[in-house]
């Protein structure tokens, strides 16, 4: 096991390294720059800029520089927060991203599992119909749409929550995010879990643990689910990775000063270094996750063996 957790944290430095580099080139290839504003700067002003932030050098240079301060922990100063480093701002928001993620994860593994379990048992009924049912709208409406609803209702209209705002960070502040992040999640993993579970009932070893008389809970809990799990374990990796580094359009409509928001006011702005930061930063969650998924598989299944 150590031997596989090893070589697969070998095997990510040349994925962040390609990563790292494709996104620099395409960031600096993409038509305008940082300081182009509406109203141009004089040219000695523009100058001083790009000395500042060494723009003036080479590409080659560029690129260069930025991979080896990378290498510490550096990704440079912001261009458009002028007085913080990326790394800074990161720093600062990433605790509200992940506090969210963290909660709309288990709101999404938690009642997408139920919810798939319960439509995989009753299969073909009304329940089961009715789970699909509220699982296709919550693939198809997207968040952008489901958290002013939910504003609307439970905010506006019942005044039992608050509209927006991180607050104290109590369940109340964050009942609405956490439900419009968490639910086209939940619907993912309800439809996974049903299909899985319809097809491991069927199997050779479920229906001969009926065939011995096992309680039914014993049945559906430990032989069937554990293989089950699989398909919705894959998804795990690419859910936690997009849920713990925040949702633009959630922290935007609740006004959560989290990292999502960050990636896209750079691309806007071609904040070269702001961009380049979220990017790592997602690429380290996905390539994290990937690996615990690994992991998890050789739990679910006992043929799978890492050596």
């Amino acid at each position: 096991m150590t031997r596989f957790v090893f070589g697969r944290l070998l095997s990510a430095v040349p994925t962040l390294f390609v990563v790292v580099t494709i996104s620099f080139f395409l960031m600096r290839m993409a038509p305008g720059g940082p300081f182009n504003l509406e109203r141009p700067l004089p040219p000695a002003t523009m100058a001083n800029l790009m000395a500042t932030y060494q723009l003036d050098q080479p590409l080659v240079v560029q690129y260069w520089t930025y991979l080896t301060n990378a290498l510490t922990g550096d990704f440079g100063p912001s261009f458009i927060y002028r007085d913080y480093s990326v790394a800074e701002l990161i720093l600062q928001a990433l605790p509200y991203s992940v506090t969210l993620g963290l909660w709309a994860l288990g709101f999404a593994v938690i009642g997408g599992t139920v919810a798939g379990v319960v439509a995989a048992l009753r299969q073909n009924g009304w329940v089961d119909y009715l789970v699909m049912g509220v699982a296709t709208v919550g693939i198809t409406v997207p968040n952008f749409v489901v958290g002013p609803v939910l504003t609307l209702v439970f905010a506006i209209i019942l005044s039992l929550v608050p509209a927006g705002g991180w607050g104290d960070g109590s369940f109340r502040n964050l009942v609405l995010p956490v439900i419009a992040l968490g639910l086209p999640q939940l619907a993912v993993f309800a439809r996974l879990t049903r299909g899985s579970m319809i097809e491991a009932m069927r199997t050779d070893h479920v229906r001969t643990a009926k065939a011995y008389g096992l309680p039914w809970r014993s049945v559906v809990v430990t032989h069937a689910m554990r293989g089950a799990m699989l398909p919705a374990v894959t998804y795990l990796a690419p859910c936690c990775a997009a849920l713990l580094t925040g949702s633009t359009v959630v922290e935007t409509l609740f006004t959560i000063p989290g990292v999502g928001r960050y990636f896209v006011e750079g691309a806007l702005n071609r904040d070269y270094t702001l961009v380049m930061g979220t990017v790592v930063l997602i690429s380290v969650f996905i390539i994290g996750f990937n690996l615990l998924v690994d992991l998890l598989y050789a739990f679910l299944d006992p043929r799978i063996r890492h050596d």
